[in-house]
């Protein structure tokens, strides 16, 4: 089974975790799809966790890195879909002032398409 959902859409690619866990298992895997999907010339990103009930310290790094690599080439980055656990691991690790988080993937569109 796929760990991730690629979707093109108007203006950014939306990666959507596809397992219940954003852990060490699965963030070195995710890393390296945000840079791929990066170095293939896409500035923004969305990623979806609606699927995730759990993250840890890895997942919040490779968070960080999807973060990184958009403001690197002067694009967006959005978080959507947090599930209470994951939310609440963001607001203690204080990443929601540095992130850019909407509840749906409709609004993190809507965040990219107003700093085009």
């Amino acid at each position: 089974m796929n760990n991730f959902k690629l979707d093109k859409l108007e203006n950014c690619t939306l990666i959507s975790v596809l397992k219940e866990k954003l852990d060490t298992h699965l963030a070195p895997s995710l890393k390296s799809e945000l840079v791929l999907t990066v170095g293939n010339g896409e500035r923004n990103i969305i990623l979806d966790l609606s699927n995730c009930r759990y993250c840890d310290s890895s997942g919040l790094s490779a968070v960080l890195v999807a973060n990184r690599l958009c403001k690197n080439s002067e694009g967006t980055f959005v978080l959507t879909g947090l599930q209470t656990a994951v939310q609440r691991l963001i607001s203690i690790s204080q990443l929601d002032t540095v992130l850019n988080i909407s509840k749906s993937v409709d609004d993190g569109e809507e965040i990219i398409k107003n700093n085009l």
